[in-house]
């Protein structure tokens, strides 16, 4: 009889205590020591770049100290440089002031020698006594100044002159002409005419305070003298032109 069906085939695997155990331990410790291999040429390489950064930052630091080295040394250039050029400023000023302040004197003593040439050596039409120049000096104060008004005898200094001088302020206030004597406006006078006595010259100086309300145009001198030399001299000043003097 053919026997049609399959004959059940049986494999025999021979028992071998331990070999699962020691095939995972094999693979785990071939597992770590590639770990470790990789880890060492990573580090291996990684020192290489370390190298290279160290070598870097040491030149970066070279050229930084360098630039600073640099950049302060400019910086004292440059210090040095204003210094001097301050210095030259202030000696240019200082220059500048002595020059004006020569000129000023120089013209303030131009003045006087044509002052007393005047007062010694006269024309023949400026003989005798004489309103010679008033100054207005404005003070920090609106409406104070400080005044001063010079009179001359001019010719015959041998004796002395005698004499008043009345001074007004001439001006507007509240749209009318207003004159005011010398003497309301200033506690220096005393009286409206100012006694006077002198061979060569006077001053008559103090401070006048002008009202709020009063706007001044001019000023006017009269000068009268008395006894042997009995004579009268008139002048009168513009406002804007003694204030600019």
């Amino acid at each position: 009889m053919t026997d049609d069906k399959k004959t059940d085939q049986y494999v025999v695997i021979r028992h071998r205590p331990g070999y699962r155990l020691r095939r995972t331990l094999i693979l785990l410790v071939f597992s770590v020591i590639s770990a470790v291999i990789g880890y060492m040429m990573g580090m291996a390489e990684d020192g290489f770049r370390f190298s290279d950064v160290v070598q870097t930052r040491d030149y970066l630091e070279q050229e930084l100290a360098e630039l600073r080295k640099s950049h302060t040394e400019t910086q004292q250039r440059l210090i040095n440089l204003e210094r001097g050029r301050s210095i030259d400023e202030q000696a240019l000023n200082q220059a500048r002031r002595a020059i004006t302040a020569l000129e000023t004197r120089r013209s303030e003593l131009e003045s006087d020698l044509t002052f007393y040439k005047n007062i010694m050596a006269p024309s023949e039409t400026s003989e005798g006594l004489q309103v010679d120049r008033l100054t207005l000096i404005s003070k920090r104060t609106p409406g104070h100044y400080d005044f001063k008004l010079v009179l001359t005898q001019v010719g015959n200094n041998n004796s002395y002159i005698s004499g008043v001088v009345a001074v007004n302020v001439v001006g507007m206030r509240n749209e009318e002409r207003e004159l005011i004597a010398l003497r309301d406006v200033s506690e220096d006078i005393d009286d409206l005419g100012v006694k006077f006595r002198f061979r060569f010259f006077q001053d008559v100086e103090g401070e006048l305070v002008l009202p709020e309300d009063f706007e001044p145009l001019e000023v006017q001198v009269v000068a009268q003298a008395q006894g042997a030399k009995a004579t009268k001299a008139e002048r009168t000043f513009d406002w804007p032109i003694v204030r600019e003097n």
